[in-house]
């Protein structure tokens, strides 16, 4: 898939899991040429009231299992953070920084550096 407009300005092929090729394939072609007719700022919104919601179940269910509910989970839990996770979960997957940053479109290995949280067990295993 092309990206004509990405952040830095340059227009980009993200390389897609057939999975992923099948489900965009599917949906019905817009005339304007894009994927979704959203602006960036209304996924963001969308993802705070899904958060908000999310918490919300989880505080739920602790009053019903009679626990505290941890003050922390979820409440600062960002859209941005979820391309951390899966920047990580590409490497836990096997594939080297290359095709890593090829799929994200990190320029620098320092900046791919920022967004990858590796596991220590994770790590431990390998060294096995």
């Amino acid at each position: 898939m092309t990206l004509p407009e990405t952040k830095n300005g340059e227009k980009r092929i993200v390389p897609l899991s057939p999975e992923a090729l099948r489900i965009l394939s599917s949906l019905p072609r817009r005339l304007d040429g894009k994927v979704w007719g959203v602006e960036p700022h209304s996924i963001t919104r969308a993802f705070i009231r899904a958060r908000s919601r999310a918490r919300a179940a989880y505080e739920k269910e602790c009053e019903e299992k009679e626990i505290k509910p941890d003050p922390a989970f979820l409440v600062d839990l960002t859209f941005h953070d979820l391309r951390h996770e899966a920047t990580s979960c590409l490497f836990e997957k096997g594939l080297n920084p290359m095709q890593v940053a090829a799929i994200t479109g990190h320029k620098t290995l320092q900046i791919l550096k920022r967004y990858t949280h590796l596991k220590a067990e994770d790590l431990a295993e390998l060294l096995k």
